[in-house]
């Protein structure tokens, strides 16, 4: 079995068993009633461990206490729990490279990345603790004499967050961090397929409440399916409910929470764009392609699936990028020089296989389809596949869906116009970037008729997004907002309180009631 390799003893560095691990975090203690799976190494589909996961009981006993937890825990003064976080974010600094080798191992993401994903948790703990200052409300003039308005912040209570298997860590962090320190406690469902790194960092946040005797339910996680996540989208006491991945599911996890008057926050799927124009800088946009488009075997939701190419640099972006895929090293994901890992399941590679031959089929059609590199799934154990770039028009109806591998589409444009047109034209609207030095161009871009993405970028690739900004997307991504800037505004309730210090009642608007 795989847990016998020495390449999982590092497992014991962060509270992990190479058999047997109880995958459930629930009022403040560690259980599972639920099925025994395996975690599998994407790499060989090799088991790493074995993992109970949640029951529907387990579930309801984490809620409970959750629910006791909320009345203690949205009364610890706001710096206080920021605090708590910045523990949090220390308790991380200290296993960043285990935390960072396991996502690497059990994800399939280069170990560059894998680290990086874990740092993106530890900055979003330091965003927070200075939030953790500044959940200022407004004070507002009343028209009215000795009367004062104002707006309150206060937690939601319970937020639930249900993340997906390629940024397993990531997006919790972008919703925990700012839920934690807006007073809330947290309920994590993991991806059912990323079980280890679930259990990992939930230990090192359950070392950080224990130390300061603080309730182990406020923050509750659990390893499990689809009936965890509908339990949480069901639920009337978790008012908010995060939830990463496809448009298709997240649709229905919107329709289920609204229909109990809940509120959602959704990062669904992207088909982001490159736009390279006549004026951009050719070697730039090539290495911002290979990266936006390669990274993480292109299983990132702001992953470049479109290169839009204008006319006269079309050949020359081309022949770079053609020469680059070539040099890109596919394997192990925690060997040095790897830029390509493994996709993350069997059924992923199934997929690319399955892809590729709808686009192949659409060849001999008007609109295109020619494969002008890789293309193919690579022989062996593991789940690999080829970096593929593939020529074809943007009318094709593949190129309006999302396929999650490294397929980049090129794309050819004459005008500034057409090129807004085709980025526009898919259903999906989280990220996108144009490659020019025209100032015109950079604000028609970043302007009303511009881009209709959430991510708007000039001269950087689509993906690799900064913490201090609002992460999220329009149309079919969702509207969701996560991580910096004023996010944490969907984690609290606002109220609006008028207050008359007077001895007198006067109405707004003036009126006169008897």
């Amino acid at each position: 079995m795989g847990s016998a390799s020495k390449e999982y003893e590092f497992l014991s560095e962060i509270g992990l068993s190479s058999s047997h691990n109880l995958g459930n975090y629930v009022g403040g203690k560690w259980l599972g009633n639920g099925p025994l799976v395996s975690t599998l190494n994407p790499a060989n589909n090799q088991p790493i461990a074995q993992v109970v996961e949640a029951s529907l009981e387990d579930y309801e006993i984490g809620l409970k206490a959750c629910e006791e937890a909320a009345k203690t825990w949205m009364q610890v003064p706001a710096p206080k729990r920021g605090d708590i976080v910045r523990q949090i974010g220390d308790a991380l600094r200290s296993k960043l490279d285990y935390l960072g080798r396991l996502l690497s191992l059990e994800m399939g993401k280069i170990l560059a990345e894998g680290i990086g994903e874990v740092q993106e948790v530890i900055d979003m703990c330091d965003f927070a603790v200075g939030l953790s200052r500044q959940l200022n409300g407004s004070v507002i003039p009343s028209e009215r004499p000795n009367h004062m308005m104002l707006e309150m912040w206060n937690p939601l209570g319970i937020v639930g967050v249900i993340t997906a298997f390629n940024f397993p860590c990531a997006v919790l962090g972008w919703n925990a961090c700012i839920a934690l320190v807006c007073g809330n406690c947290v309920v994590w469902k993991g991806a059912p397929t990323t079980p280890l790194i679930t259990i990992a960092m939930t230990k090192l946040v359950a070392e950080v409440l224990e130390k300061n005797h603080l309730p182990g339910a406020i923050f509750t996680a659990m390893c499990g399916g689809a009936e965890i996540g509908e339990a949480i989208a069901k639920d009337t006491r978790i008012p908010l409910v995060s939830f990463t991945g496809s448009s298709k599911v997240g649709l229905t996890v919107q329709q289920t929470v609204s229909a109990r008057s809940g509120k959602t926050l959704l990062e669904l799927s992207g088909n982001n764009a490159i736009i390279v124009m006549d004026d951009a800088d050719i070697q730039l946009a090539a290495r911002s392609v290979l990266f936006a488009a390669v990274g993480t075997a292109g299983q990132r939701c702001t992953t470049c699936r479109r290169l839009l190419l204008h006319e006269s640099v079309y050949d020359k972006v081309l022949e770079q990028l053609l020469t680059s895929y070539k040099q890109v090293k596919i394997g192990d994901p925690l060997e040095k020089g790897t830029l390509l890992g493994p996709l993350h399941t069997p059924e992923s590679k199934k997929n690319f296989e399955k892809g590729i031959e709808v686009i192949k089929s659409q060849a001999s059609s008007t609109s295109g389809g020619k494969v002008l590199t890789g293309g193919k799934a690579v022989e062996g154990e593991g789940n690999f596949v080829e970096p593929t770039i593939i020529e074809i028009s943007s009318d094709a109806a593949v190129v309006k869906e999302e396929l999650f591998a490294p397929v980049l589409y090129a794309l050819k444009f004459k005008t500034f116009e057409e090129a807004v047109a085709i980025n526009n034209s898919v259903p999906q609207g989280l990220s996108s970037s144009i490659f020019t030095r025209s100032p015109e161009n950079i604000f028609k871009w970043i302007g009303p008729m511009g881009s209709d993405c959430g991510i708007v970028n000039v001269n950087i690739p689509t993906n690799g997004a900064e913490i201090g900004g609002a992460f999220g997307g329009e149309k079919a991504t969702g509207g969701g907002r996560e991580a910096g800037s004023d996010s944490w505004k969907q984690y609290m309730r606002r109220s609006t309180c008028t207050i008359n210090y007077g001895n007198e009642l006067p109405l707004a608007q003036g009126i006169n009631f008897g």
